[in-house]
């Protein structure tokens, strides 16, 4: 019987625009206002050496997942790499990131729609959505590209438009309720680090969850066309959307509006729109983060299945996961992520807001162990397999400095995650979860061998 394998439906702009999506976070248009008040313009350095780092993570997973073609996903190479308890904690990991990102984004859902529905009860529109994602992805994995394009492609029309407008508001010297548009208000208003090193540094962890998602597009390479020559185009082209999309962005809206004058509160995208006289501006930025809500939840449906259809094919969770239907997609595997995303939204209906922050802010410490797993692997796949990185054509550069440079960076994230009240506890209660997959793999493979000794004392 011939193996079942993931159809290579993503063509070439389904994967580009991907990584667009998996570049810009609901952050930057709601959580810009909170980093901009934390940090002042100094924010802008903080995106320019977070872009540079997670652009070097991307480069070392885009080697990774190239040097061999039969990789669909990290999960693949880990194993090859550091062995079958390390793939087993590394997927199982990731599955759970997506599945606390989808909890946050189908909430968020709930909330936006709110903005034009006020009696809707909040869980109603989450609701809706997850049911109509889920049939989406259940098509082919091609209508998941196309979602995705369609979505990723609603964000980035906002930016440019924002960038666009911003400009020309700036050049003709607009006076706002703050004063006249200019580029000195990058400096104008107590320098660069107005709130010293300490806002700058805190501002890290705001910046890195504006990135989680980036590594999406490594998680599409065994569902896209011809690989080999689109997810170096779509890893290299990440620096020059960055520059674009969040440093481009920032510095327009800091020049119209000094950074003490931007309401941490509300959406600087909604500050300037207004500013220019468009009356729906709320509403037409509320527009904008409800696709990109719907987009998070839309890729955590897409990876956790391919992360369970993963971890399935490896023996690392119940086999029926591996099911794949006519279209080449994994339905069982999308079902049961489906399923728990739902208990998700669920329980934060009936919980306190402290708990959803906790586990969101635990999905960002994990996030960032599997950055880390992601560069080791590098280093161990360099080390033991030269043969294969002489004829690859897309190395990571500046190797093994850019590898040490990047694990330095994510243990400097794990200090300022300490330093923040909010944060710091997830710290000490993420361990537990990594305890918990030891001890449920340490059985398991118990269990494996003694059915393996008893298999063998009756033949």
């Amino acid at each position: 019987m011939q193996e079942q394998k993931l159809a290579r439906g993503l063509k070439n702009r389904h994967v580009q625009l991907i990584a667009i999506g998996g570049a810009i976070g609901t952050g930057l248009f709601l959580g810009a206002g909170k980093s901009i008040h934390l940090a002042g313009p100094s924010i802008l350095f903080a995106y320019m050496i977070t872009g540079v780092i997670c652009f070097l993570i991307m480069r070392a997973l885009g080697e990774l997942l190239l040097s061999n073609l039969e990789y669909h996903s990290f999960v693949d190479f880990v194993k090859d790499y550091l062995g079958n308890m390390a793939a087993f904690i590394t997927g199982w990991t990731y599955w759970f990131c997506w599945i606390s990102i989808a909890m946050a984004d189908l909430t968020a859902v709930g909330l936006y729609t709110q903005f034009w529905l006020p009696n809707v009860p909040q869980w109603m529109p989450g609701l809706i959505a997850l049911i109509i994602l889920l049939f989406m992805n259940l098509a082919t994995v091609k209508l998941f590209g196309e979602m995705e394009f369609w979505f990723a492609l609603i964000k980035v029309i906002a930016i440019l438009a924002l960038i666009v407008i911003g400009i020309f508001m700036i050049i003709k010297g607009f006076a706002t309720d703050s004063g006249a548009s200019s580029f000195a208000n990058l400096w104008n208003h107590g320098g660069m680090f107005p709130n010293g090193i300490n806002g700058f540094i805190l501002s890290f962890q705001m910046v890195v969850f504006a990135f989680v998602g980036i590594e999406l597009v490594g998680l599409t390479a065994g569902e896209t066309e011809d690989p080999e020559r689109v997810i170096p185009k779509a890893i290299n082209n990440i620096p020059i959307r960055i520059l674009i999309f969040y440093i481009g962005a920032l510095t327009v809206i800091m020049s119209i509006y000094p950074w003490n004058a931007i309401n941490p509160m509300e959406s600087p995208f909604v500050q300037v729109f207004v500013a220019v006289g468009i009356a729906a501006a709320a509403g037409i930025v509320n527009f904008v983060v409800l696709t990109s809500a719907a987009s998070a939840c839309n890729s955590a449906i897409f990876s956790t299945s391919r992360m369970l259809y993963s971890l399935a094919k490896d023996k690392n969770a119940p086999v029926p996961l591996t099911k794949l239907t006519l279209s080449k997609v994994p339905s069982n595997a999308l079902f049961f992520s489906t399923v728990v995303i739902l208990i998700a939204v669920v329980l934060n209906y009936v919980m306190p807001e402290g708990v959803f922050t906790l586990i969101t802010s635990i999905s960002t410490v994990c996030f960032l162990f599997i950055w880390g797993i992601t560069v080791i692997c590098h280093l161990k796949y360099r080390k033991t397999r030269p043969d294969l990185a002489k004829v690859n054509k897309f190395k990571l550069p500046l190797y093994p400095f850019a590898n040490y440079l990047i694990l330095v960076f994510l243990a400097f994230i794990f200090v300022v995650l300490a330093l923040a009240e909010d944060t710091r506890i997830s710290l000490f209660i993420t361990p537990v979860w990594f305890i918990l997959l030891i001890v449920i793999y340490k059985v398991r493979e118990k269990k494996t061998n003694l059915a393996d000794q008893c298999n063998s004392v009756k033949n």
